[in-house]
């Protein structure tokens, strides 16, 4: 990324909630290290109504929470998440980040890339791992902050 977007100045890191917030956080604490920088633009961005599967849902979703205090226009855009599946919650993240602006660029940076499950043409420009799985697997992550530990935990949905 540093590649591709120098010092990082004119690039907003943006974590889709719920879980590419804490990718984010990491990812922000040695970017600010390597680059010897105490500010880099990031935010949170909750993609919950965006979400096409909204109404399929049996529970209401709960909201999180959009920390966005900056204008996207003219930017370059890294939207961050924990795991690319389908693509429709990246697909979803685009609708909602439009809201905030018109970026120069979006890029997207995942952890964990599904690769071979993609509903929408969607593919990740930076990946921390590519999982191959099939259909009826899952891949987890777990996060220190709210998990307890760090782990990928991949898994049938029938062990769940």
């Amino acid at each position: 990324m540093i590649e591709d977007h120098g010092d990082l100045r004119g690039t907003a890191l943006i974590g889709l909630q719920p879980r590419g917030i804490y990718l984010l956080a990491r990812i922000e604490k040695v970017l600010k290290k390597i680059l010897d920088q105490d500010k880099i633009l990031t935010g949170h961005l909750d993609i919950t109504f965006h979400r096409d599967d909204i109404r399929r849902r049996e529970v209401p979703p709960i909201p999180n929470t959009t920390d966005l205090d900056f204008d996207l226009e003219g930017k370059k855009v890294v939207l961050i998440d924990d795991v690319l599946f389908t693509g429709r919650t990246t697909r979803a993240g685009l609708e909602a980040l439009l809201h905030f602006g018109r970026p120069d660029k979006v890029q997207l940076m995942c952890m964990i890339d599904r690769r071979f499950s993609r509903h929408l043409p969607i593919q990740p420009d930076y990946i921390g791992r590519w999982v191959d799985t099939i259909a009826s697997e899952r891949v987890e992550v777990q996060w220190k902050e709210i998990d307890g530990q760090d782990k990928v935990i991949l898994y049938s949905d029938k062990e769940k």
